[in-house]
């Protein structure tokens, strides 16, 4: 396993700025967020000009790009598969392995689900990358046997296990343990039992670390541990020291 950090680390800053302080702590790899309307870096800007997206992401630090995490508001589909292509075409072309989506919002209707992720799988796959779902609140994974059930439905789509949504969610840290053969990408930060502790101080929350590296072990997981502590205005800790804990407590358990 390889331990990652996504920019969302560091949102407040430029993607320049954000990937220089992630190199500075030593990381070798990133996890790079790509969000409609971003001002670090949004999918319409991969759509405009990819390689000077590309250069961007290669030349400011020496850290490699080894996962995408998109967020694409764009209601429109034929918009949407374009930002998603290039998004894709971005990926092959960093040799980035991994592309994390959010499953649909609740309420979605299932089978319309299921039809657009298989496009959108076989879209990723053109490419030679694997697409993910994130276990997320407020959308059809909130729930494990519903993430599960959908990478069943809709071949080569694998998940981002996102566990502090399990914890801190309607799931209340009940076991999800059968989401883990479907794993193919994590993003990590400690929680608490409710959703205001969505995000707390390492240690302090209730995410059982080395159980969690040793559930992947099991299923042969070889891929990322990414740090994923958002950036957000009224945060009652240092995000970058955060970030620092994570990644000595990750590199001692990977």
């Amino acid at each position: 396993m390889f331990v990652s950090c996504s920019t969302q680390c560091f949102a407040r800053y430029s993607l320049e700025d954000a990937l220089l302080a992630i190199a500075a702590l030593e990381f070798s790899k990133v996890d790079v967020a790509i969000r409609s309307g971003s001002h670090q870096l949004s999918p319409q800007e991969v759509v405009e000009d990819t390689n000077k997206v590309m250069r961007r992401l290669k030349l400011t630090s020496n850290l490699i790009p080894a996962a995408f995490s998109v967020e694409i508001e764009e209601t429109n589909p034929v918009v949407f598969d374009e930002q998603f292509k290039a998004i894709c075409k971005l990926a092959r072309w960093l040799t980035v392995a991994t592309i994390s989506l959010p499953a649909g919002p609740l309420g979605t209707d299932w089978d319309s689900e299921v039809r657009r992720l298989r496009s959108l799988v076989q879209i990723a796959a053109a490419d030679g990358v694997v697409l993910t779902v994130e276990t997320r609140m407020g959308t059809l994974t909130e729930w494990p046997d519903q993430a599960v059930k959908l990478c069943e439905k809709v071949p080569g789509l694998g998940l981002t296990l996102d566990p502090s949504h399990y914890i801190c969610g309607p799931n209340q840290n009940r076991p999800y343990d059968h989401v883990y053969p479907y794993v193919r990408h994590v993003h990590l930060r400690d929680t608490g039992r409710t959703p205001d502790k969505l995000q707390v101080r390492v240690g302090q929350g209730e995410l059982e670390y080395s159980r969690l590296v040793s559930l992947l072990e099991r299923f042969h997981y070889n891929r990322l541990l990414s740090v994923d502590i958002h950036d957000a205005p009224h945060l009652p800790f240092n995000v970058e020291s955060e970030v620092r804990k994570l990644k000595y407590l990750l590199d001692s358990l990977a």
